[in-house]
């Protein structure tokens, strides 16, 4: 409980709505709960509490109002929809918060914006700024011009870094779920809520597995991406069901509902949130027991723990540090491409240096080039 003590002192709350909240069965808007999100949203402003909006719907409110049956598969036909639908959005957002007294601002993001530094620093500062003129930040992935190359790919891990990016105290994610289960409770009756996670381990990630709506992309998998990357960044998140009134006060009065995952106590600082999260991740890297202990210690990922390496990545890259049971214990930014590694793997530094003489690095991951995820 003392997760949900915590949580009452927020100051800095980040909200995720997903589509199935915001949308009917029929596809069509649900205005009665997009207005108690912005009633609730618009009270918490009030108090003097800085409030992040991350929307989806906008191919949804799209299809709405280009009168469609059904949403199309095409990528261009979505990105024309997201472009009518965003408008739509947040011409209704922009209504309702000046109906409560409040000011919103639409912000519109892609990958490239934390893939390059500069504008990782850019997006923060806007934010921030924002944030300090009483304005409420609503904000979606930029759909109708980013292709998969730039796609953060779902509103759950953009949710996520946006409460990294800003400092957050609290990140809600509302779904059509109200928190993680046991089991599936739609095929197991015995399943019940898990009210906190402290720690993701490869059992939660295998019991998080599926889709929960047909409406969004995002299922309960990447509701657990984004709690990695919202707990590693010192944020509290809260996974809790969108259909519940009353569901944010309820939660930030300590209430125990939905699934909460409490931050990690060293939380990263901003560049290392950046290499972390900002950077697609390119391959895998499975370690031994002893290089997990040392990478625990401080120590930088040497080719000697090495196991195994998956994926395609080259020097430069992003790539995850897993255990042998395929736990993620770090992610960094690599030395090497993966021809020269599979070379090296479980080598130490003075026997791989006659096979890669032009090579000016002795650590596969330097740790000042590496965050720990546990």
């Amino acid at each position: 409980m003392e997760t949900r003590e915590h949580i009452k002192s927020a100051s800095r709350i980040v909200v995720k709505v997903g589509t199935s909240t915001l949308l009917y069965d029929n596809g069509k808007l649900n205005l009665y709960r997009i207005e108690q999100l912005v009633r609730e949203l618009a009270d918490l402003s009030s108090q003097g509490k800085d409030v992040i909006l991350v929307s989806s719907g906008a191919i949804g409110a799209g299809v709405v109002r280009m009168g469609l049956s059904e949403r199309p598969s095409g990528v261009k036909e979505k990105q024309a929809l997201a472009a009518v639908g965003q408008g739509m959005l947040m011409h209704i957002y922009d209504k309702l918060f000046a109906e409560y007294g409040q000011v919103a601002g639409q912000v519109l993001l892609t990958r490239d914006n934390y893939v390059q530094h500069k504008q990782y620093n850019n997006s923060r500062n806007t934010l921030l700024t924002m944030l300090k003129m009483g304005v409420v930040p609503i904000i979606n992935e930029n759909d109708a011009v980013a292709v998969d190359e730039v796609k953060i790919g779902d509103n759950d891990n953009l949710s996520a870094m946006v409460a990294a990016l800003v400092d957050a105290d609290l990140l809600i994610i509302l779904s059509d779920i109200d928190g993680v289960y046991t089991g599936n409770p739609s095929k197991d009756p015995s399943a019940t809520l898990i009210h906190e996670i402290k720690e993701i381990t490869p059992h939660i990630e295998q019991i998080a597995g599926g889709a929960g709506s047909a409406l969004g992309t995002g299922g309960m998998s990447t509701k657990i991406e984004a709690a990695k990357i919202a707990t590693a960044s010192g944020v509290t998140m809260c996974i809790a069901s969108g259909s519940e009134k009353g569901i944010i006060r309820r939660i930030i009065d300590g209430e125990n509902v939905g699934t909460v995952f409490p931050p990690k106590e060293a939380h990263l600082k901003a560049r290392k949130g950046w290499l972390a999260f900002g950077k697609r991740i390119s391959g895998d890297l499975v370690v031994d027991a002893g290089c997990v202990k040392a990478l625990k210690s401080g120590s930088s990922l040497l080719a000697a723990g090495i196991k195994q390496s998956e994926g395609e990545y080259t020097i430069g890259d992003t790539v995850r540090v897993l255990t042998e049971d395929y736990q993620e214990i770090a992610r960094g930014v690599i030395n090497f491409d993966r021809n020269d590694l599979e070379k090296i793997k479980g080598l130490k530094t003075d026997e791989f240096k006659v096979l890669l003489p032009d090579n000016d690095h002795d650590e596969v991951i330097h740790r000042d080039n590496m965050v720990l995820m546990i």
